[in-house]
Protein backbone atom coordinates (compact mmCIF):
# COMPACT_ATOMS: atom_id res chain seq x y z
CA UNK A 1 0.00 0.00 0.00
CA UNK A 2 2.86 2.40 0.67
CA UNK A 3 4.23 1.94 -2.86
CA UNK A 4 0.92 1.42 -4.67
CA UNK A 5 -0.14 4.31 -6.92
CA UNK A 6 -3.26 2.56 -8.25
CA UNK A 7 -5.14 2.76 -4.91
CA UNK A 8 -6.05 -0.93 -5.13
CA UNK A 9 -8.67 -1.84 -2.55
CA UNK A 10 -7.99 1.31 -0.51
CA UNK A 11 -10.25 3.68 1.36
CA UNK A 12 -9.49 6.98 -0.33
CA UNK A 13 -9.65 10.41 1.35
CA UNK A 14 -9.65 12.94 2.91
CA UNK A 15 -11.25 13.99 -0.39
CA UNK A 16 -11.54 11.35 -3.08
CA UNK A 17 -11.25 12.33 -6.74
CA UNK A 18 -9.97 15.72 -7.91
CA UNK A 19 -9.87 19.23 -6.51
CA UNK A 20 -9.06 21.83 -9.18
CA UNK A 21 -5.55 23.27 -8.80
CA UNK A 22 -5.50 21.84 -5.27
CA UNK A 23 -7.28 24.97 -4.04
CA UNK A 24 -10.46 25.87 -2.19
CA UNK A 25 -11.84 28.63 0.00
CA UNK A 26 -13.79 27.74 3.13
CA UNK A 27 -15.13 30.30 5.62
CA UNK A 28 -13.04 33.05 3.97
CA UNK A 29 -9.78 31.10 4.31
CA UNK A 30 -7.91 30.00 1.20
CA UNK A 31 -6.30 26.54 1.29
CA UNK A 32 -3.59 25.22 -1.04
CA UNK A 33 -3.24 21.44 -1.19
CA UNK A 34 -0.52 19.31 -2.74
CA UNK A 35 -1.06 18.76 -6.48
CA UNK A 36 -0.32 15.13 -7.33
CA UNK A 37 -2.34 14.81 -10.55
CA UNK A 38 -0.76 17.34 -12.88
CA UNK A 39 -2.34 20.63 -11.70
CA UNK A 40 -4.94 18.91 -9.51
CA UNK A 41 -5.14 17.37 -6.05
CA UNK A 42 -6.20 13.70 -6.33
CA UNK A 43 -7.46 11.22 -3.72
CA UNK A 44 -6.26 13.12 -0.68
CA UNK A 45 -2.82 14.16 -1.94
CA UNK A 46 0.66 12.76 -1.64
CA UNK A 47 -0.07 10.86 1.59
CA UNK A 48 -3.84 10.50 1.71
CA UNK A 49 -5.83 8.00 3.75
CA UNK A 50 -4.77 5.18 1.42
CA UNK A 51 -1.18 5.52 2.69
CA UNK A 52 -2.04 5.58 6.39
CA UNK A 53 -2.00 2.85 9.04
CA UNK A 54 -5.51 2.37 10.43
CA UNK A 55 -6.44 0.74 13.72
CA UNK A 56 -8.64 -2.32 13.28
CA UNK A 57 -10.93 -4.13 15.66
CA UNK A 58 -13.49 -6.90 15.33
CA UNK A 59 -17.00 -6.01 16.45
CA UNK A 60 -19.53 -8.25 18.15
CA UNK A 61 -21.67 -8.17 14.99
CA UNK A 62 -19.04 -10.00 12.96
CA UNK A 63 -17.75 -6.92 11.19
CA UNK A 64 -14.34 -5.26 11.22
CA UNK A 65 -14.07 -1.60 12.21
CA UNK A 66 -11.19 0.51 10.92
CA UNK A 67 -10.40 3.83 12.62
CA UNK A 68 -8.05 6.64 11.72
CA UNK A 69 -7.45 10.13 13.15
CA UNK A 70 -6.31 12.64 10.53
CA UNK A 71 -4.43 15.50 12.18
CA UNK A 72 -5.36 19.15 11.74
CA UNK A 73 -3.24 20.34 8.81
CA UNK A 74 -2.57 16.86 7.40
CA UNK A 75 -2.10 17.30 3.64
CA UNK A 76 -2.95 20.98 4.38
CA UNK A 77 -6.61 20.25 5.20
CA UNK A 78 -8.21 22.05 8.16
CA UNK A 79 -9.46 20.24 11.24
CA UNK A 80 -8.71 17.01 13.06
CA UNK A 81 -10.92 14.39 11.44
CA UNK A 82 -11.87 11.14 13.15
CA UNK A 83 -12.81 8.51 10.59
CA UNK A 84 -14.55 5.18 11.11
CA UNK A 85 -15.16 2.59 8.38
CA UNK A 86 -17.07 -0.57 9.29
CA UNK A 87 -16.83 -3.52 6.89
CA UNK A 88 -19.51 -6.18 7.30
CA UNK A 89 -19.66 -9.42 5.32
CA UNK A 90 -23.10 -11.02 5.17
CA UNK A 91 -23.38 -13.91 2.76
CA UNK A 92 -22.40 -12.60 -0.66
CA UNK A 93 -22.71 -8.94 0.36
CA UNK A 94 -20.19 -6.59 1.90
CA UNK A 95 -21.42 -3.38 3.53
CA UNK A 96 -19.11 -0.40 3.93
CA UNK A 97 -20.29 2.15 6.50
CA UNK A 98 -18.34 5.40 6.49
CA UNK A 99 -18.46 7.97 9.32
CA UNK A 100 -16.37 11.06 10.01
CA UNK A 101 -16.40 14.09 12.29
CA UNK A 102 -14.11 17.13 12.44
CA UNK A 103 -12.92 19.77 14.88
CA UNK A 104 -13.10 22.42 12.13
CA UNK A 105 -15.07 22.93 8.95
CA UNK A 106 -13.47 20.73 6.29
CA UNK A 107 -14.31 18.97 3.03
CA UNK A 108 -14.57 15.20 3.07
CA UNK A 109 -15.41 12.64 0.41
CA UNK A 110 -14.60 8.98 1.09
CA UNK A 111 -14.74 6.05 -1.30
CA UNK A 112 -13.41 2.53 -1.78
CA UNK A 113 -11.10 2.08 -4.75
CA UNK A 114 -11.45 -1.65 -5.42
CA UNK A 115 -10.97 -3.01 -8.93
CA UNK A 116 -13.47 -5.63 -10.10
CA UNK A 117 -13.05 -8.30 -12.76
CA UNK A 118 -15.91 -10.77 -12.51
CA UNK A 119 -14.13 -13.34 -14.69
CA UNK A 120 -11.25 -13.44 -12.21
CA UNK A 121 -8.42 -11.08 -11.39
CA UNK A 122 -6.03 -12.74 -13.85
CA UNK A 123 -8.45 -13.08 -16.78
CA UNK A 124 -7.55 -9.93 -18.70
CA UNK A 125 -9.85 -7.23 -20.00
CA UNK A 126 -13.24 -6.26 -18.53
CA UNK A 127 -14.48 -4.85 -21.83
CA UNK A 128 -17.15 -7.57 -22.14
CA UNK A 129 -18.70 -6.74 -18.74
CA UNK A 130 -22.29 -5.56 -19.18
CA UNK A 131 -23.12 -2.47 -17.11
CA UNK A 132 -26.38 -0.87 -15.97
CA UNK A 133 -26.35 2.44 -14.05
CA UNK A 134 -29.45 4.08 -12.58
CA UNK A 135 -28.74 7.64 -13.66
CA UNK A 136 -30.16 10.55 -15.61
CA UNK A 137 -27.17 12.91 -15.57
CA UNK A 138 -23.40 13.30 -15.37
CA UNK A 139 -20.87 16.06 -14.67
CA UNK A 140 -19.03 17.02 -17.90
CA UNK A 141 -15.28 17.59 -17.62
CA UNK A 142 -12.86 20.17 -18.92
CA UNK A 143 -9.46 19.30 -20.38
CA UNK A 144 -7.97 19.07 -16.88
CA UNK A 145 -10.50 16.35 -15.87
CA UNK A 146 -12.36 18.82 -13.64
CA UNK A 147 -16.17 19.16 -13.78
CA UNK A 148 -17.29 22.33 -15.54
CA UNK A 149 -20.10 22.81 -13.03
CA UNK A 150 -22.79 21.70 -15.45
CA UNK A 151 -25.03 18.75 -14.60
CA UNK A 152 -25.95 17.40 -18.02
CA UNK A 153 -28.32 14.74 -19.31
CA UNK A 154 -26.75 11.38 -20.11
CA UNK A 155 -29.12 10.86 -23.05
CA UNK A 156 -27.23 10.42 -26.31
CA UNK A 157 -23.84 10.30 -24.57
CA UNK A 158 -21.39 7.44 -23.91
CA UNK A 159 -22.37 7.70 -20.22
CA UNK A 160 -25.92 6.44 -20.74
CA UNK A 161 -26.10 2.99 -19.13
CA UNK A 162 -29.84 3.06 -18.41
CA UNK A 163 -30.09 0.19 -20.88
CA UNK A 164 -27.41 -2.34 -19.93
CA UNK A 165 -24.56 -2.52 -22.43
CA UNK A 166 -20.99 -3.85 -22.67
CA UNK A 167 -18.30 -1.49 -21.45
CA UNK A 168 -16.63 -1.36 -24.87
CA UNK A 169 -19.77 -0.10 -26.62
CA UNK A 170 -19.70 3.73 -26.90
CA UNK A 171 -16.58 3.92 -24.70
CA UNK A 172 -14.63 7.19 -25.22
CA UNK A 173 -11.08 7.00 -26.51
CA UNK A 174 -8.80 6.17 -23.59
CA UNK A 175 -11.55 4.60 -21.49
CA UNK A 176 -13.97 5.79 -18.82
CA UNK A 177 -12.93 8.05 -15.93
CA UNK A 178 -16.14 9.92 -15.27
CA UNK A 179 -18.46 10.86 -12.42
CA UNK A 180 -22.03 9.77 -13.05
CA UNK A 181 -24.86 11.24 -10.96
CA UNK A 182 -26.91 8.47 -9.40
CA UNK A 183 -30.69 8.49 -9.21
CA UNK A 184 -31.97 7.86 -5.70
CA UNK A 185 -33.73 4.52 -5.58
CA UNK A 186 -34.48 1.52 -3.39
CA UNK A 187 -33.04 -0.71 -6.12
CA UNK A 188 -29.42 -1.12 -7.18
CA UNK A 189 -27.58 1.96 -8.38
CA UNK A 190 -25.27 -0.22 -10.48
CA UNK A 191 -25.46 -3.73 -11.88
CA UNK A 192 -22.55 -5.41 -13.68
CA UNK A 193 -22.88 -8.78 -15.41
CA UNK A 194 -20.06 -10.93 -16.76
CA UNK A 195 -21.64 -13.06 -19.52
CA UNK A 196 -19.13 -15.94 -19.59
CA UNK A 197 -19.28 -16.76 -15.87
CA UNK A 198 -22.78 -15.44 -15.22
CA UNK A 199 -21.55 -13.52 -12.18
CA UNK A 200 -23.50 -10.39 -11.26
CA UNK A 201 -22.34 -7.48 -9.09
CA UNK A 202 -24.82 -4.99 -7.64
CA UNK A 203 -24.16 -1.78 -5.73
CA UNK A 204 -26.53 0.04 -3.40
CA UNK A 205 -25.42 3.38 -1.99
CA UNK A 206 -26.48 6.56 -0.22
CA UNK A 207 -23.90 8.55 -2.18
CA UNK A 208 -25.02 10.95 -4.95
CA UNK A 209 -22.39 9.94 -7.50
CA UNK A 210 -20.08 7.22 -8.76
CA UNK A 211 -16.78 7.39 -10.63
CA UNK A 212 -16.80 4.88 -13.47
CA UNK A 213 -13.14 4.05 -14.13
CA UNK A 214 -11.84 1.37 -16.48
CA UNK A 215 -8.27 1.14 -15.14
CA UNK A 216 -6.98 3.31 -17.96
CA UNK A 217 -3.64 3.93 -16.24
CA UNK A 218 -2.75 0.42 -15.12
CA UNK A 219 0.49 -0.50 -16.84
CA UNK A 220 2.51 -3.54 -15.77
CA UNK A 221 1.22 -3.35 -12.19
CA UNK A 222 2.14 -6.44 -10.17
CA UNK A 223 -0.83 -7.83 -8.28
CA UNK A 224 -2.26 -10.90 -6.59
CA UNK A 225 -0.28 -14.09 -7.15
CA UNK A 226 2.26 -12.19 -9.21
CA UNK A 227 -0.26 -11.37 -11.95
CA UNK A 228 0.71 -8.34 -14.02
CA UNK A 229 -2.27 -6.04 -14.53
CA UNK A 230 -2.65 -3.98 -17.68
CA UNK A 231 -4.97 -1.27 -18.95
CA UNK A 232 -8.67 -2.23 -18.82
CA UNK A 233 -8.06 -5.28 -16.61
CA UNK A 234 -10.35 -4.00 -13.87
CA UNK A 235 -13.41 -1.87 -13.31
CA UNK A 236 -13.69 0.69 -10.48
CA UNK A 237 -17.14 1.75 -9.27
CA UNK A 238 -16.27 4.49 -6.77
CA UNK A 239 -19.36 5.73 -4.94
CA UNK A 240 -18.74 9.35 -3.97
CA UNK A 241 -19.76 12.97 -3.88
CA UNK A 242 -19.20 14.86 -7.13
CA UNK A 243 -15.55 15.74 -7.91
CA UNK A 244 -14.43 19.26 -6.99
CA UNK A 245 -17.67 19.76 -5.04
CA UNK A 246 -15.85 22.09 -2.63
CA UNK A 247 -15.55 24.60 -5.51
CA UNK A 248 -19.02 24.15 -7.05
CA UNK A 249 -21.92 25.62 -5.09
CA UNK A 250 -24.50 23.75 -7.20
CA UNK A 251 -22.99 20.34 -6.32
CA UNK A 252 -23.96 18.47 -3.13
CA UNK A 253 -21.99 19.90 -0.22
CA UNK A 254 -18.92 17.96 0.93
CA UNK A 255 -18.29 20.11 4.03
CA UNK A 256 -18.70 18.87 7.60
CA UNK A 257 -18.52 21.10 10.67
CA UNK A 258 -18.00 20.66 14.42
CA UNK A 259 -21.27 19.77 16.07
CA UNK A 260 -22.57 18.06 12.94
CA UNK A 261 -24.18 16.84 10.98
CA UNK A 262 -21.27 14.44 10.62
CA UNK A 263 -20.30 12.54 7.51
CA UNK A 264 -22.23 9.28 7.20
CA UNK A 265 -22.71 7.10 4.11
CA UNK A 266 -23.21 3.45 3.27
CA UNK A 267 -22.30 1.41 0.20
CA UNK A 268 -23.31 -2.24 -0.16
CA UNK A 269 -21.76 -4.53 -2.78
CA UNK A 270 -23.21 -7.93 -3.59
CA UNK A 271 -21.80 -10.51 -5.98
CA UNK A 272 -23.91 -13.43 -7.12
CA UNK A 273 -22.04 -16.48 -8.33
CA UNK A 274 -20.02 -16.77 -5.11
CA UNK A 275 -20.73 -18.96 -2.15
CA UNK A 276 -19.58 -18.86 1.46
CA UNK A 277 -18.03 -22.08 2.79
CA UNK A 278 -17.05 -23.08 6.30
CA UNK A 279 -13.45 -24.10 6.86
CA UNK A 280 -12.86 -25.99 10.10
CA UNK A 281 -9.15 -25.57 10.69
CA UNK A 282 -6.77 -25.68 13.62
CA UNK A 283 -7.12 -21.92 13.81
CA UNK A 284 -10.84 -22.13 14.42
CA UNK A 285 -13.97 -21.97 12.35
CA UNK A 286 -13.43 -19.53 9.49
CA UNK A 287 -15.63 -18.35 6.64
CA UNK A 288 -14.23 -17.60 3.24
CA UNK A 289 -15.61 -16.76 -0.20
CA UNK A 290 -15.21 -19.38 -2.93
CA UNK A 291 -15.81 -18.87 -6.64
CA UNK A 292 -18.52 -21.15 -7.99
Amino acid sequence: YFKDNAYMGCVVGRVANRIANGQFTLDDTRYQLFTNNESNHLHGGLNGFSKMIWNGEESTSGSVIFKYISADGEESYPGQVTVRVECTLRGNEIMLDYEAKSTKATPINLTNHSYFNLRGHDSGSVMNHIVYINSESFTPLNEAQIPTGEIASIRGTPFDFTSAKPIYRDMPAGGYDQNICLTESTGPSVRVTEPDSGRVLEIFTTQPGMQLYTANYLNNVKGKGGTIYQKYSGLCLETQNYPNAINQINFPSCVIRPGGPNYKHRTAISIKGFRIEKNNSVNGNKEHAILQ
